[in-house]
């Protein structure tokens, strides 16, 4: 006895039933459409590009709220928990030291701290972590939270042209921006994320371009019982100078800027 088929002249002839679901699998069937329910439209809601912007604004006030309650400053005359010592220390600083700058503490106060505390050397290498550290941080949370709500805002030009400096030529300019003190280090943070830059030359510029100002800071906190010394001077000299050289290059800059013409507007000769 066959089950599915029967054999009539060497045929094979499909039974009623099965070819009756055979076409029941084969017809497609129109699914309902169901609307967006009240989760889906706060999910959306919530994830809008403004949202993200104000919890990125949140966090910074947190940020600086912990950060005048806990007075970080007092290290400068209190001194590091004698609890935490050698590396364990250094590590401690770092991570505090990147979180603070998040909190838009100045890092010439904390890099002055860090010599102080570990010396010329290790307070290099504390401060360096931390400012790499804390320029990360700020990139990631700006990329993540604020850059589709603050990208159509840059209408005006001087914002178009930082913009399209940093994310056409964003490794030479965050190093320029770095290794002379005339951009605050948590607005360089900010712009770049609002840019295209890309993380690693960010970083890497940010490593960098640190170096140099970050070392005569250190110096100068580990120096600074005896502010005559040659040390002590030198460092000051190497801090005063290139923001001296910077405070020039913005100000050509600006003029330069303010005599560019604008979209549509011919240039002075034309």
């Amino acid at each position: 006895m066959l089950d599915a088929t029967t054999r009539s002249g060497g045929t094979a002839t499909v039974l009623p039933r099965t070819a009756a679901t055979e076409l029941a699998v084969a017809t497609p069937v129109a699914l309902p459409v169901v609307p967006l329910g009240r989760t889906a439209r706060w999910g959306r809601v919530l994830l809008s590009p403004w949202a993200r912007f104000s919890l990125l604004v949140t966090l910074l006030l947190g940020a600086v709220s912990t950060v005048l309650l806990f007075e970080p400053q007092r290290l400068l005359a209190d001194g590091w928990p004698p609890q935490l010592s050698g590396a364990a220390a250094i590590v401690m600083f770092a991570v505090a030291y990147g979180l603070c700058t998040v909190a838009f503490v100045p890092r010439p106060i904390l890099n002055i701290a860090a010599g102080a505390l570990f010396g010329s050397q290790l307070g290099l290498v504390s401060a360096l972590a931390g400012t790499v550290l804390g320029a990360g941080i700020a990139f990631g949370l700006g990329r993540m939270l604020g850059q589709d709500a603050l990208r159509p805002l840059l209408r005006h030009r001087w914002l178009k042209s930082a913009d399209g400096q940093l994310s056409r030529h964003g490794f030479r300019s965050m190093l320029a921006a770095r290794l002379f003190p005339g951009v605050p280090f948590w607005a360089a943070n900010y712009c770049a994320s609002v840019s295209r830059m890309g993380y690693l030359p960010f970083l890497l510029a940010t490593a960098l371009g640190s170096i140099p100002n970050t070392a005569a800071y250190a110096v100068a906190g580990a120096r600074a019982s005896s502010p005559t010394s040659p040390a002590f001077l030198i460092a000051m000299a190497c801090i005063a100078i290139p923001a001296l050289i910077g405070a020039a290059v913005a100000w050509r800059k600006r003029h330069h800027l303010r005599d560019r013409p604008k979209d549509g507007e011919p240039a002075c000769g034309e």
